[in-house]
């Protein structure tokens, strides 16, 4: 007799398992997810909840439809309340993604799968929705450092292209670079083209300025009072830092930060994530 009933469940419990494991796994996944501020979710993520809170409302309803309702009722609600509060008290601390019951993961991430953020929406949450930026192409763009170098060639950095893109769907950029002569201009733009840069119709060749000194660098930011400047010159974002509201300095050795809105990081790339 003990056997028996080992091997079997009632509906109820049925039930509250599969509570416990959507449970479980929703506290797990939205942990996840909220580890991004909320005020920062766009709508795509937003609407991934509610149909998940949706979704669940309704199973929950049709499976108190089923024959089993009665024997729920039937059983002490002291047994199904503990049930229930110890689930929501454990779910989440309880919970790994190794869990024997795959399935019910995969029906949740389905419901997540649309709240992911895409690079697009990355780097305008980044950018803080900013509308026009200005950036230095040497150390940045270029996988050269020096007006020296350019005067033998010009290489864009393969892993910048995506995000110079996305930036371009979403922002008036702008680039910039001292050089010591016309052969080197002819070289960068070369470059630029041959990597698709011009290919997405938000940057033109015209958008790209040189000048032979740091100061005319500098002196290009401040005409065009971008919302953001990107620049590995020190000097120049410590004077800038007054005029521009937000400024990313990339250097390779992380450098103190020199005011509350200038952000540094090793390269564009690894700022937006994608490093």
């Amino acid at each position: 007799m003990a056997e028996s009933s080992s091997s079997s469940s009632s509906p109820t419990e049925e039930i509250v398992r599969l509570i416990k494991r959507i449970s479980g796994y929703v506290a797990f996944k939205m942990s996840t997810l909220f580890s991004t501020p909320i005020r920062n979710l766009d709508s795509r993520s937003i609407g991934a909840i509610a149909g998940l809170a949706i979704a669940v409302i309704f199973t929950w309803r049709a499976i108190r439809r089923q024959p089993g309702e009665q024997a729920q009722r039937r059983r002490p609600k002291r047994t199904l309340q503990s049930a229930e509060s110890s689930t929501s008290a454990s779910a989440a601390a309880d919970f790994t993604p190794h869990e024997e019951d795959s399935g019910v993961g995969d029906v949740v991430d389905h419901f997540f799968q649309s709240g992911k953020p895409t690079l697009g929406q990355i780097v305008r949450q980044r950018l803080s929705e900013g509308r026009k930026v200005t950036c230095r192409l040497l150390g940045v763009i270029l996988e050269e450092t020096s007006p020296e170098e350019l005067q033998k060639q010009a290489t864009v950095r393969s892993s910048v292209i995506e995000v110079l893109l996305e930036i371009t769907k979403c922002c008036d950029l702008y680039l910039m670079e001292r050089v010591l002569d016309d052969e080197s201009e002819a070289k960068v733009l070369q470059a630029l083209e041959t990597a698709g840069v011009f290919t997405s119709g938000g940057l033109v060749k015209d958008k790209v300025l040189f000048c032979s000194t740091e100061i005319g660098r500098s002196s290009f930011v401040r005409q065009l009072e971008p919302d953001w400047h990107i620049d590995t010159n020190p000097e120049i974002s410590t004077q800038l830092a007054r005029f521009i509201k937000f400024q990313l300095h990339v250097s390779a050795a992380k450098p103190e930060r020199t005011a509350p809105n200038v952000f540094s990081s090793q390269s564009i790339e690894q700022f937006f994530g994608c490093a």
